[in-house]
């Protein structure tokens, strides 16, 4: 069984007087982190937020019914939260007024959940965002060598819970799952008035990693109007499918200002989204995916670390570039991406001149584990 990072730090939480607010995209493993918690506990009461009688149940619930219904329980979960109307103010009622019991709330869409309860439980909450299994993950479930050698693999198919776990199923499980991201979590919102646009968009910025992209010509791309293209983008984030990466900008007069690249956060879905699952060693994208790969799962660290860093790439007008930079404690690191070992690179003199202190690396599959653990 594959040990998720976010577990300690969710156990480490619990019985503080707070709620824990789990975030992240459908099928990464969040209810199969908490059942985990509460294995063989006959002391939780678990409410699914999708299921229309739970959604009802809290109409104009009272803090004396809820506490009649949860009894002398001790933890309550609500799955899949952002369902719930004004379940923000529902989970502050609880948290207030019955503060004996450990609320753990989950959700697969921020726009939905984290509108709702950022005020309502402003100082009540620990939130945190779960994704699918890491490259940490799974080197402590089978060691680094093994892992590392599965690198071409998941770079192809990603890392999903399910895709791990099921070899030889990863097309059909990926199809599933990014039809689930499309139909079940974003194209049911409101806002999205032509499904057709948005997979093209998808699928333009599936081609589009690692370079920079402006709204203006993946809306030429997709048919839509810039101020369409860029709502859509807050759309897919706040569903957990892409994030953005902006330029950095400080010191030179020449450096791009306000350019962005997109990645996903999964590899599988972004080449499920273009139908491309051949073969690591025979693709020509192989760079980007490299870079998309590596990019995700040093987030993922970030975050599960509690690590505050600031993120960028670089680039000039002269085309001058650099992958990605961190800052953080004061500290700018420069890093290069390359698939291949011995891959040339230039080392960013221009960078290291101008931003005094700056180191640079250059991350490639042998030496990640300098990276991502």
């Amino acid at each position: 069984m594959i040990v998720r990072e976010l577990e300690d730090i969710v156990k480490n939480r619990l019985n503080k007087g707070k709620a824990i607010v789990i975030m992240g995209a459908r099928q990464v493993g969040k209810t199969t982190l908490v059942k985990g918690l509460f294995k063989g506990s006959n002391e939780v009461v678990w409410l699914n937020g999708d299921e229309l009688d739970v959604q009802n149940l809290f109409e104009n619930i009272s803090s004396t019914r809820l506490k009649y219904i949860f009894g002398d329980k001790k933890y309550v979960v609500i799955d899949e939260a952002q369902k719930i109307k004004e379940i923000g103010v529902k989970l502050k009622l609880i948290v207030d007024e019955i503060p004996q019991i450990q609320l753990i709330a989950t959700g697969s869409s921020s726009f939905d959940l984290a509108n709702q309860i950022n005020e309502p439980l402003t100082g009540r909450k620990w939130e945190y965002k779960m994704y699918p299994v890491s490259f940490a993950e799974m080197v402590l479930h089978h060691g680094l060598l093994e892992e590392k050698r599965l690198i071409p693999h998941r770079l192809i198919y990603g890392y999903y819970p399910d895709v791990v776990n099921n070899p030889g199923d990863e097309k059909e499980i990926l199809k599933q799952l990014s039809d689930s991201y499309l139909y079940k979590d974003i194209l049911m919102l409101d806002q999205i008035k032509k499904p057709e646009k948005l997979l093209k968009l998808l699928q333009a910025v599936a081609f589009q990693i690692g370079n920079q992209v402006s709204n203006s010509e993946l809306g030429q791309i997709c048919g839509l109007d810039s101020k369409t293209v860029e709502r859509y983008l807050l759309l897919l984030e706040q569903c957990y499918v892409i994030f953005r990466l902006g330029s950095f900008s400080r010191n030179l007069r020449n450096e791009l200002k306000n350019s962005k690249k997109i990645y996903f956060y999964d590899n599988g879905i972004r080449n499920a989204i273009i139908a491309d699952f051949s073969l690591a060693e025979s693709r020509n994208d192989i760079g980007r995916l490299w870079e998309n790969f590596i990019i995700s799962e040093r987030y993922k660290k970030i975050e599960y670390n509690s690590l505050w860093k600031n993120r960028w790439f670089w680039r000039t007008k002269d085309q001058a570039e650099i992958d990605y930079i961190e800052e953080g404690d004061g500290q700018i690191k420069a890093y290069e991406f390359k698939w291949s070992p011995t891959a040339k690179h230039k080392t960013p003199k221009l960078f290291l001149d101008n931003y005094s202190g700056s180191t640079f690396s250059v991350i490639n599959p042998e030496n990640i584990e300098d990276f991502l653990l």
